[in-house]
């Protein structure tokens, strides 16, 4: 699954995004996001991109305690229009999340783990599908969260994991992103990425702490 990634080239977003404006998000390099922190994702409302700062881990907005959003960080593709939580999202309330990379960990003997950046060779800002929903709490508060879809791992990432973000190419996402696109023409967007265009780098176990959020995170072990 899609449970950490990374957003250091920020100052891109809103040109390559063609953003028209953003709320209630501060913009700095992220090195280390994590399920349940706070991340830019994209919309459209009334023909606007807005970037929204939302929470990672979907509440649906019938749901009777937010707590369940941290078992909803993501969604499986094939699934999504179907199940409860996240089809009425599917329908109405697509997004996009920008990142330029995403960790994955590999077993290499019980209890040791290695970390894996994976990320676009040309490093190149990437949007993965998300989907959104607000939740009101009795007091009113709203809280805006987000899922981020998965789908079935290309060559280079299936040695790690069996999943890998549906990533969505830039002449794509207005389709995407447009409510009134039928859900039923999606499905074809779920297809994995060329493993050609990505790389995996080996980097340490410093990303293994939610804590870290810097540089180090992303450097590569040594040869």
């Amino acid at each position: 699954m899609c449970y950490r990634f990374v957003l250091e080239q920020i100052e891109k977003m809103q040109g390559e995004l063609q953003v028209d404006e953003i709320i209630d998000y501060t913009e700095r390099p992220r090195y280390n996001i994590a399920l349940t922190q706070t991340i830019p994702v994209l919309y459209t409302q009334e023909r606007k991109r807005i970037v929204r700062g939302m929470r990672w881990g979907l509440i649906p907005s019938w749901a009777k305690d937010p707590a369940i959003g941290a078992k909803l960080g993501n969604a499986r593709s094939e699934t999504a229009a179907q199940k409860p939580s996240f089809r009425g999202p599917f329908r109405r309330q697509r997004s996009l999340i920008p990142a330029d990379g995403f960790y994955e960990w590999q077993e290499i003997r019980r209890t040791v783990k290695q970390p894996y950046l994976i990320r676009r060779r040309d490093r190149r800002l990437f949007t993965i599908a998300g989907l959104y929903d607000r939740w009101a709490s009795p007091e009113g508060e709203t809280i805006w969260s987000v899922t981020l879809l998965t789908t079935t791992p290309n060559e280079l990432i299936a040695p790690l994991h069996n999943r890998m973000p549906v990533i969505i190419p830039q002449p794509k996402q207005t389709h995407w992103l447009n409510p009134q696109t039928p859900p039923e023409e999606l499905s074809a967007l779920f297809t994995p990425r060329t493993a050609d265009d990505w790389e995996i780098i080996p980097v340490s176990s410093h990303v293994n702490q939610v804590r870290h959020d810097d540089p180090r995170c992303l450097q590569p072990l040594p040869e």
